[in-house]
C-alpha cells in the first residue's frame, strides 16, 4: 500500500505540473474526450475522489448513492458553472482526503465501488489508472507529450486483471479456461513486464504505454504498436476496458493506421 500510495502521490503530482500553468480559458479547452473540456477531466476526478472516501468511511451511504448514478457526463456537468481556482481547488482537496483514507486501509480490505468491489490495493490502483487516463486527456488537449513512467506497470496490472470485467460490461460470457491470454510489454526505461501463463491460446505484446492506452480506451486499438497473436488476445483487446461502469465509446481511429495487428 506504501509503494501504491507514493506512485498515486508521483501521478498527482504529473498532473498538477499540466494543471498548475493554465490560464482561465485554458480549462475551457477541449479533450479527446467528446464533449469533455478540461475542466470536465478534474471535475471527474474529484468527483470520484470524494465518492472514494465516502465508499470506504461509509460504505452504506456510498451505496445509496450509487442507486441514484446517472452518468458521468450528468455529474461534469454540474460542476461546468465552478471557477477554473475553485474547481482545482476543489481536486486538491478531494484527493488529499481520499490519499489520507486510503493511507489507513490494509491492502485486503474490500471497498465497495460503481462495480465489483475491490480490494483497498486494486482500489487505490483504480485512482491511480484513472488519474494517469484523464491526465493523458488534459495533456493531449494541451499538445504535451508526457514522458512515460514505470507507474504504468499499475495501470497494466489493472488492465490485464479487469480482462473478465470487460467481457461482462459488454454483456459477455467469460473467456473460457482454454482461451487463456498472455502479455508481454516492453517497460519505460526498459526491461519486460509479463502477466498470464506461458502457453495462453493468445499473446499480447508491445509497448506497455500502448497496452495501457488501450485499455484505458485513450486511443483506438489500430493505432498502437500491439501486436496480437490468436483470437481469444484479439476479442479481448477490442472491448479491453481498465475502467468501472459501462463500455465506454472509445477513440476513432486516426486514418491511414496500419498497427495493432495480428500476428
Amino acid at each position: 500500500m506504501a509503494e501504491l500510495l507514493d506512485d498515486l502521490r508521483a501521478e498527482t503530482a504529473s498532473l498538477e505540473t499540466l494543471l498548475q500553468p493554465l490560464r482561465a480559458q485554458d480549462w475551457e479547452l477541449d479533450t479527446p474526450a467528446e464533449g469533455w473540456a478540461i475542466r470536465d477531466q478534474v471535475s471527474h476526478l474529484a468527483w470520484f475522489d470524494d465518492a472514494a472516501v465516502l465508499a470506504v468511511t461509509d460504505p452504506g451511504a456510498f451505496l445509496a448513492t450509487t442507486a441514484g448514478f446517472g452518468s458521468v457526463d450528468d455529474l461534469v456537468r454540474e460542476s461546468r458553472g465552478m471557477p477554473p481556482a475553485e474547481l482545482h481547488a476543489w481536486f486538491r482537496a478531494a484527493r488529499a482526503r481520499s490519499l489520507d483514507v486510503f493511507a489507513e486501509l490494509g491492502p485486503r480490505v474490500r471497498v465497495p465501488w460503481f462495480g465489483p468491489a475491490m480490494s483497498a490495493a486494486s482500489f487505490v490502483t483504480a485512482r491511480l489508472m484513472e488519474t494517469w487516463a484523464h491526465g493523458q486527456d488534459v495533456a493531449d488537449a494541451l499538445g504535451v507529450t508526457r514522458e512515460p513512467t514505470v507507474r504504468l506497470r499499475h495501470v497494466a496490472t489493472l488492465g490485464f486483471r479487469a480482462r473478465p470485467y470487460s467481457f461482462a460490461a459488454h454483456g459477455l460470457p467469460p473467456p473460457g479456461e482454454h482461451e487463456q491470454v498472455r502479455v508481454e510489454l516492453a517497460m519505460p526505461g526498459g526491461g519486460t513486464w509479463t502477466a498470464g501463463p506461458a502457453d495462453a491460446a493468445g499473446v499480447v505484446r508491445g509497448p506497455m504505454l500502448d497496452f495501457c492506452l488501450a485499455v484505458t480506451q485513450r486511443v483506438h486499438l489500430s493505432d498502437t504498436a500491439l501486436e496480437l497473436s490468436g483470437g481469444p488476445a484479439r476479442a479481448w483487446m477490442e472491448i479491453a476496458q481498465a475502467f468501472a461502469g459501462p463500455p465506454g465509446k472509445g477513440r476513432a481511429p486516426r486514418s491511414g493506421s496500419a498497427q495493432g495487428h495480428s500476428g
